[in-house]
């Protein structure tokens, strides 16, 4: 068997800038970088140019911009039937940046320690974009419980999600509605959810080529909600 060679740019080189995204590797799909490190600058700098962090705890710290990024449209979440029955049978309250640090270490350790890569280093510094006002979070609730929830990166009109959890059924498919619900409503106009899986699927998030998702965010990073993302407690907004 022949041994592969991966040429890599280190960001140590680069110091808060990041390669053309266009660079990137086609296998593994999106690889763009390694190194550097998960200062707040950094991170909001990668995203803006449509770049995540992605790695595991025996690694160095990866960058990537898939071939395809995993979207939605706030006001095209359509909750499925069974979603609605869910909601209407179940006593519960979403909150929004009311727990924010607690989803983000229970999204880490509700998932198999081989298949999270929310190391404690990125668990630290989402903690620090959250204290900076950059990170957020959407809390599901059964009376003082927290059951679900999701986070991440707000850029103007852009919310670029990170990771959701579920202790109960469903709980990670209500946090999801509500987000887009209350996104939608205050202005924001898509939603990031980097690559496709089978639960994001399901939920109605579709592809984009990564040249028309950087359009996308160079549009839509500037562009202000019409109100501040401030803790409070989220209600459906039908219409």
């Amino acid at each position: 068997m022949l041994a592969v060679t991966i040429y890599l740019p280190c960001l140590d080189d680069y110091k808060e800038t990041f390669p053309d995204v266009e660079s990137a590797l086609t296998e593994p799909d999106g690889l763009l970088a390694f190194g550097g490190d998960l200062s707040p600058e950094r991170i909001i700098k990668a995203y803006r140019s449509g770049i995540f962090p992605w790695f595991s705890e025996q690694d160095p710290i990866l960058w990537w911009s898939p071939a395809t990024r995993a979207v939605i449209e706030a006001n095209q979440f359509s909750p499925s039937k069974s979603l609605r029955k869910h909601i209407r049978r179940n006593n519960l309250t979403v909150t929004l940046n009311q727990a924010t640090e607690q989803v983000i270490t229970l999204c880490a350790s509700t998932r198999p320690i081989e298949e999270t890569w929310i190391t404690q280093e990125m668990i630290n510094a989402y903690i620090e974009l959250t204290k900076l006002g950059h990170c957020h979070s959407v809390e599901v609730w059964r009376n003082d419980t927290l059951i679900g929830g999701l986070y991440g990166i707000k850029l103007g009109q852009l919310f670029c999600g990170e990771s959701m959890f579920s202790l109960e059924s469903n709980a990670s498919k209500v946090a999801f509605w509500y987000l887009c619900n209350h996104f939608a409503h205050v202005g924001g106009q898509l939603i990031d959810c980097q690559i496709m899986n089978p639960h994001l699927k399901k939920l109605g998030v579709s592809e984009v080529a990564r040249s028309d998702f950087i359009s996308l965010i160079k549009q839509l990073q500037s562009k202000p909600i019409n109100t501040d993302f401030t803790p409070c407690t989220l209600e459906l907004i039908e219409g």
